[in-house]
C-alpha cells in the first residue's frame, strides 16, 4: 500500500443529501494539495442511504474508505474510530455537513508543516447556527474552561488537523464517554488555531438536537472536572450554617417572645429547598458513578459491520 500523507476522517450519520457533495469538495481540495491522501467515511449507524452511497463512492475511488458501524455509537466514537484506522502522517477531522469548509484544510496543512502538531479550526462567525445555539455555545465553552485545568480553546469544534504522534497518543486514552476536543487539549503538544467562518449546513438537519447537546456538555464537564462534586461539600457547609442561624433565631423567639414559632408554610418551603439541594447533589454524584460503571464494564467502544477499501493488515491493527 502506498504511503499516505494525509487521512481525512469524516463521521456521517443520515447524510444522504450531502455525502456526494462532501466527497466532491474534499477531493477537489486534497487533489489540489498534490500529495497522497485517503478519505475515511465512518458511518455511525445511519438509517438512510448514507452507507450505500458511501460504498458507491468507494467503488469509484480507491482513495476513499468506509468504516461501517454495526449501529449508532455516537459522533465522538465515530471520530475515534476514524483516528484508529487512519494511516496518514497527519489526520484531519471534519464533519460531513460542510459547515466547516474543506477549503480551510490547506491552511491547516501549512501550519502543520511549520511544526505545529495540533491545528484546530477557530470560528470567527457562525452563519448557520440559530441564536439559541450561539448563546448555549457561549455559555458552555467559557464556564468549561474555568471549571477545568485543561485549556480547551473557545469557539472551536472537532474540525482540526493532528499529527501522527498526537493520533497515537489518543489511542492510549481508553475512556468510554469521550469528548475528543478536550482529550486533544489534555494530551498537549504544540497547538495553534486557524480562523474561518462557519457556513450554513449544505443540506439535511442537525444531528445535535437539544437532548444530545445536554448529554455532550455533561460528558465534557464530567470528563475533565471534579468541581461539580465539590459543590456538594460547599452546599453542605452553607446549608448547615444557614440552618444553625435559623435555629438560633427560633430559640431567641421562644425565650424572649414566649410564643411558639408559627408558619408551617415557611417550614415546608425550607424543607423542600433543602431536599431539592440534596437530590441535585445526589444526581451529580450519580452521573460520576454512572461513568465509573460504563468504564468498568469494559465493552468495546464500537463494533464494525464492514470495511471497504481497507487492506487486511490495516483491519487487524486498528480498532478497540
Amino acid at each position: 500500500m502506498e504511503n499516505v500523507k494525509y487521512s481525512v476522517v469524516v463521521p456521517v450519520y443520515n447524510e444522504e443529501e450531502v455525502i456526494r457533495e462532501t466527497y466532491r469538495r474534499l477531493k477537489t481540495v486534497m487533489d489540489g494539495i498534490g500529495e497522497t491522501y485517503e478519505i475515511l467515511f465512518v458511518n455511525d449507524g445511519s438509517r438512510d442511504r448514507t452507507a450505500k452511497l458511501a460504498q458507491e463512492i468507494c467503488r469509484q475511488d480507491p482513495a476513499i474508505r468506509l468504516i461501517d458501524f454495526s449501529r449508532n455509537f455516537g459522533h465522538q466514537v465515530a471520530i475515534t474510530a476514524g483516528m484508529d484506522y487512519a494511516s496518514g502522517d497527519a489526520v484531519i477531522v471534519i464533519d460531513a455537513d460542510l459547515q466547516d469548509p474543506p477549503e480551510v484544510i490547506p491552511a491547516m496543512i501549512a501550519k502543520w508543516k511549520e511544526g505545529y502538531e495540533v491545528i484546530y479550526g477557530k470560528r470567527l462567525k457562525r452563519k448557520g447556527d440559530t441564536l439559541f445555539k450561539k448563546i448555549t455555545a457561549r455559555f458552555f465553552y467559557r464556564p468549561l474552561r474555568s471549571m477545568t485545568e485543561v485549556d480547551v480553546p473557545v469557539d472551536t469544534g472537532d474540525f482540526r488537523l493532528i499529527d501522527r504522534k498526537v493520533c497515537e497518543a489518543l489511542k492510549k486514552v481508553g475512556e468510554r464517554n469521550r469528548y475528543v476536543r478536550g482529550l486533544v487539549s489534555w494530551i498537549g503538544f504544540r497547538q495553534i488555531g486557524v480562523e474561518f467562518v462557519r457556513e450554513e449546513r449544505f443540506a439535511g438537519t442537525t444531528k445535535y438536537p437539544l437532548k444530545k447537546m445536554i448529554r455532550f456538555a455533561a460528558d465534557a464537564i464530567t470528563s475533565f472536572s471534579y468541581k461539580p462534586l465539590k459543590l456538594a461539600t460547599y452546599a453542605g457547609y452553607i446549608l448547615s450554617i444557614a440552618s444553625f442561624i435559623y435555629l438560633l433565631f427560633v430559640l431567641a423567639e421562644r425565650i424572649f417572645v414566649g410564643g411558639t414559632a408559627q408558619g408551617w408554610a415557611s417550614m415546608i418551603a425550607i424543607n423542600l429547598f433543602f431536599n431539592g439541594i440534596i437530590l441535585i447533589m445526589l444526581g451529580i454524584i450519580g452521573s460520576y458513578i454512572g461513568r465509573i460503571y460504563d468504564e468498568a464494564k469494559g465493552r468495546p467502544l464500537y463494533l464494525v459491520r464492514e470495511f471497504v477499501n481497507f487492506s487486511p493488515e490495516i483491519k487487524e491493527t486498528g480498532g478497540r
